[in-house]
């Protein structure tokens, strides 16, 4: 039995089920070993990753929700698991597959119209139906003609992917009608009162002609209780809207304090002794539908009405709501809820009909009183017809466009939602409870210092505030990070596509980021802020990063790469729209963003989103990266495709280490092995710049002719995290470590130190800051002083160094101060710097060579 590994909360502990990921040294903890926790909580565990040994490199593990959950636990690998009181259990009969977690049952059919047939507690049914549905719209509002169609989301599978005894999940997959394809998990635990259900869709529009106007998740709900003992809760920014459908409370007649009382707390109002109310209860009116509408991030609007045909009746609105409501009464109803509701505007929660037998309550994803989605491109092309023109358009506006590439067929967007079978109306501080475990779940993390010692993400350390100089960084990570998390909230860097991206550079002429301005708009992981953020993480175990960190996973992955169609396994470069660039390239899509989340938490989606990248290099047919400017013509050949040896193969290698620990796909273990070996065999290794992968056999040509060439992209797409892991794995692949060490020594070596290892200079080299580290790695693993003294002038920058153009550097002030703008009403927050990309480089940077070379300081 290993040593146990200490566990606690990423944030307060929760009462509801949780699942997380552990990393473990190489060679510790074998494939078919057990686990269980020290205090005897029932625990489900399995495997996610191994190391080439075959021991477990990655374990994950799930617990249900604990009446009085411990502040922290211990993880002991070796254990026997105990087993829980009622366990979480899955039968399939008739078409149906019942979940039962308790007393509460949850009835899924395997095809047909529902996600959940049935909802059920103690045998009495509390809601049914539960059922995703869509608006279509034939145009925008702009030109006040419109058709809506609706249409609710056809299950054509589900897929039993795991079944207790803690933990379920089931996965189901559709489409609404002829588009939208969608799969749902839904995540069950033993003991729980709620089910988390993950809803992803894909877009699969003519932008021009099809326009989502909504999209939701309905349920329908039993009631039965009387009128004043029916409940409706909605969340807003605090507390929630606490009404009844017939209010006994404001009357000019009195029901009696208990009367009121207990309608305000949701408890059955009994007799009502007053005889002056009680003879007149028909005549108080019923409040039948009721809406919540959040159109922006900084406001939504309450209304109710007695019926359809009658006027709506305004509520006090408020900010940003929750995203969580109930409806039903005191023999029980059903809570639902969106996690990141305001977040992801435009949103809505409907009740209808509440005060009939069966309500209907619907989380809307995207609201139906709002504009429709609209996804056309955003300008027409402005005569870029040609290759010529485009390039001259990506000189001004560093956009480059392509006429029909800013395409988003193909896009996804991930929603979680919650929905929650209650025995009896709940109490207020129980559904504040369940709105915050909505917006913020619980989850379990091992501390930095043991993640760290388990190896695993490559070159990364802990804070280091042992001198003045490695202070100084740490408390420019820090501002970094912070200036980061403000931004998003001034700017409201938020809504239902823009959640969880940053944009790419500042303009401090109109003091406001260059939101409109081609390629300087959203940034879609250019340089990598999701692996400087995720680092981040590592090595502090912040909460507020690992939520910053989580949400960019969301977005990049989902947002801001193709999941079907012509591009399917493609990213897009940055732009005023995510999908607007023509550059679509494996360096977006990149696994080594999603790895970190999926390994973290064991989130099934992310492992799609991990698992779509199978065979990434067949992307590589889809589309030349370099079409614009080649000299010669080329035509996708499938035994000779053009590989860049820095971002693209980087992206390759990311998708096929991450294959083989998760599945043990030999396929994906011999590409990556057979082109380590191949760039090994080059005569200049990396620093040729590209290879021709033939498809067939996933190996490079090593036959032709040697020449030197680099791209400045190479080290800020992950290329060096993902050689550091495979150095680290000791894979004894000939000729692969010396041609990294030569690429990271050389890179920023004086002129004549490459002229006489290579017969030139190199040309082109730039982003120096960011390739420091990797003169960083060469120096720690040669243990060579004098390189890394090099590495730490090159990232703190020289005396009249023209080549290290961050901002960041040149800037001694490193602070943020608000001011008024020429054209800016009210203060705002200047940037210290201009752009992402100089903030990446710098994170990945500082925390890299601290971790390497930090005794050099």
């Amino acid at each position: 039995m290993t040593t146990p590994t200490p566990l606690h909360w990423l944030e307060e502990p929760r009462r509801q089920g949780v699942t997380w990921g552990v990393p473990w040294p190489r060679g510790a903890v074998g494939s078919h070993e057990p686990f269980a926790m020290a205090d005897g909580t029932p625990v489900q565990s399995w495997v996610n990753a191994t190391w080439p040994d075959g021991s477990v490199k990655w374990s994950a593990h799930a617990i249900g929700p604990q009446a009085v959950p411990a502040g922290s636990y211990e993880l002991l690998a070796g254990g026997e698991p105990a087993a829980p009181e009622r366990p979480v259990t899955v039968t399939r009969e008739s078409g149906l597959v019942r979940v039962a977690t308790g007393a509460r049952e949850w009835t899924v059919a395997e095809t047909g119209g529902t996600l959940i047939r049935s909802i059920s507690l103690g045998g009495r049914e509390l809601a049914r139906d539960v059922r995703l549905v869509s608006l279509r719209q034939d145009s925008p509002d702009e030109d006040g003609s419109r058709v809506r169609t609706q249409a609710t989301g056809l299950v054509q599978r589900v897929v039993v992917e795991q079944e207790g005894p803690v933990r379920a999940v089931l996965r189901l997959e559709g489409r609404h009608g002829d588009w939208l394809p969608f799969t749902v998990r839904l995540y069950f635990y033993a003991g729980a009162c709620d089910v988390r259900v993950v809803h992803t869709f894909v877009w699969d529009g003519d932008a021009g002609r099809d326009f989502l106007a909504g999209l939701g998740l309905r349920a329908d709900v039993v009631m039965r209780d009387d009128l004043h003992d029916r409940h409706v809760r909605l969340a807003g920014e605090s507390g929630f809207l606490t009404e009844a459908v017939r209010g006994l409370t404001g009357l000019r007649r009195d029901p009696g304090p208990a009367v009121r009382h207990a309608q305000v707390e949701g408890r059955a109002c009994g007799p009502i002794g007053n005889p002056e109310v009680a003879g007149r209860l028909h005549l108080i009116p019923a409040w039948n539908d009721y809406t919540l509408d959040q159109s922006s991030a900084d406001g939504f609007t309450l209304r109710k009405r007695t019926a359809p045909g009658h006027a709506w009746v305004t509520i006090p609105s408020g900010t940003r709501a929750q995203g969580y409501g109930y409806v039903g009464g005191v023999s029980g109803g059903l809570g639902l809820g969106l996690r990141d509701f305001w977040r992801l505007h435009p949103a809505r929660i409907d009740v209808r009909g509440a005060a009939t037998e069966l309500a209907t309550a619907t989380v809307w994803l995207w609201s139906p009183s709002a504009p429709p989605m609209d996804l056309r491109f955003y300008h027409d092309g402005m005569g870029q017809d040609t290759f010529a023109e485009q390039l001259e358009g990506l000189e001004i506006t560093y956009e480059d466009y392509e006429p029909g590439f800013g395409d988003a067929r193909g896009i996804a967007r991930t929603h979680e939602l919650t929905l929650t079978a209650y025995e009896a109306t709940p109490r207020a501080e129980e559904l504040a409870e369940h709105a915050t475990a909505l917006n913020s779940p619980g989850l379990l993390a091992a501390a930095p210092e043991r993640i760290l010692q388990a190896g695993v993400f490559g070159d990364w350390g802990l804070p280091d505030r042992s001198n003045a100089a490695s202070t100084e960084i740490e408390q420019r990570l820090d501002l970094l990070f912070e200036h980061y998390a403000r931004e998003r909230e001034q700017r409201r860097w938020y809504g239902f596509w823009d959640y969880g991206d940053v944009m790419h550079t500042y303009d401090a002429d109109r003091h406001t980021w260059r939101y409109d301005v081609g390629g300087y708009a959203w940034d879609n992981s250019e340089l990598s802020p999701d692996l400087w953020l995720w680092y981040q993480y590592l090595r502090t175990g912040r909460a507020d990063v690992f939520r910053f960190a989580e949400s960019m996973t969301r977005h990049t992955g989902e947002v801001d790469v193709y999941h079907l169609g012509r591009w399917k396994g493609l990213g897009t470069r940055h732009n005023v729209q995510h999908w607007g660039c023509s550059c679509k390239q494996l360096r977006i899509s990149n696994a080594a963003y999603r790895r970190f989340y999926f390994y973290l938490t064991a989130d099934e989606r992310t492992g799609d989103l991990l698992d779509e990248l199978a065979t990434p290099e067949e992307t590589f047919v889809a589309i030349d990266p370099l079409r614009k400017v080649r000299d010669d013509v080329y035509a996708p050949d499938p035994s000779a495709l053009s590989v860049g040896l820095g971002a693209d193969w980087g992206a390759l290698a990311a998708a096929w280490l991450t294959r083989w620990e998760r599945h043990g796909d030999e396929r994906a273990r011999d590409r990556l092995l057979g082109t380590m070996a191949d760039i090994g065999a080059l005569p200049y290794g990396f620093l040729h710049g590209q290879a021709m992968l033939d498809l067939g056999t996933g190996r490079f040509d090593t036959s032709g002719e040697a020449a030197v060439a680099i791209s400045h992209l190479s080290a800020v797409f992950g290329l060096p995290e993902m050689c550091a892991e495979l150095i680290a794995l000791d894979l004894d692949v000939p000729g692969f470590e010396r041609a990294w060490l030569d690429y990271c020594r050389l890179y920023l070596a004086p002129a004549d130190v490459q002229e006489a290892e290579l017969g030139q200079a190199l040309s082109g080299v730039s982003l120096v800051q960011a390739h420091s580290r990797l003169t960083a790695y060469a120096a720690a693993r040669t243990g060579d002083a004098e390189l890394a003294a090099w590495a730490w002038r090159r990232f703190r920058l020289d005396e009249g160094d023209q080549l290290n153009t961050n901002a960041l550097q040149r800037q001694d002030d490193w602070s943020a101060t608000l001011v008024d703008g020429p054209c800016v009403p009210a203060p705002v927050l200047e940037a210290p710097f201009v752009s992402t990309n100089d903030a990446a480089q710098y994170g990945l940077a500082a925390i890299q060579n601290l971790a390497l070379i930090g005794r050099h300081l």
